[in-house]
C-alpha cells in the first residue's frame, strides 16, 4: 500500500495489511482533522517505509507529548512514530487502496455533539487503558 499527502510532496509505502482502523474523538483530533475525528491506525515500523519527502515535513509538539507531523506545502498530517516505540501512527486519508474498517472509536467523551456513530464497533470513553493491549488489537486479525 502507498500513501501521499495532499500536494504529493510526502509518499510513503506500508508492506502487509491493515483491516482494522480506530477513530479518536478527542479536541486535538478534531482540530487537526477539522471534523469529527482522526481515523488511524498503529503499525510496526518494519511495515514502513519513507519514499519521498521525508524533508517536507515539519513537527508541532504540544506539552502533554501529544505530537502532530505534517506536509510544509500542503498540511496534511504525516505518519509519525507513536512517542518512543517501535511503532508508527498512520492517518488512514492518506493511504490509497485499503479495504479496513473502524473497530473502534475512543475519547467519545469528548466528541462533537453533531458526531454521530454508527455500528457495531467498541467504543471508549477516554483513551485505551493500554496502549501496548490496543496496538495489539489493531494488529490481530479477530474482528
Amino acid at each position: 500500500m502507498k500513501g501521499t499527502c495532499n500536494c504529493g510532496s510526502i509518499n510513503f509505502k506500508i508492506s502487509g495489511s491493515i483491516t482494522k482502523l480506530y477513530q479518536c474523538h478527542c479536541k486535538l483530533c478534531q482540530k487537526q482533522s477539522g471534523s469529527t475525528s482522526n481515523t488511524a491506525t498503529i503499525i510496526h515500523e518494519s511495515s514502513f517505509k519513507w519514499l519521498s519527502g521525508f524533508d517536507s515535513i515539519t513537527n508541532w509538539k504540544k506539552d502533554s507529548g501529544f505530537t502532530s507531523d505534517f506536509c510544509k506545502t500542503c498540511g496534511s498530517p504525516v505518519p509519525n512514530r507513536l512517542r518512543d516505540t517501535h511503532f508508527i501512527w498512520i492517518p488512514m486519508g492518506l493511504v490509497e487502496n485499503v479495504d479496513a474498517k473502524v473497530v473502534v472509536h475512543i475519547c467519545c467523551e469528548s466528541k462533537a455533539k453533531w458526531d454521530s456513530i454508527q455500528g457495531n464497533v467498541s467504543i471508549l470513553d477516554g483513551m485505551p487503558e493500554s496502549v501496548d493491549d490496543f496496538i495489539k488489537s489493531l494488529q490481530s486479525s479477530d474482528m
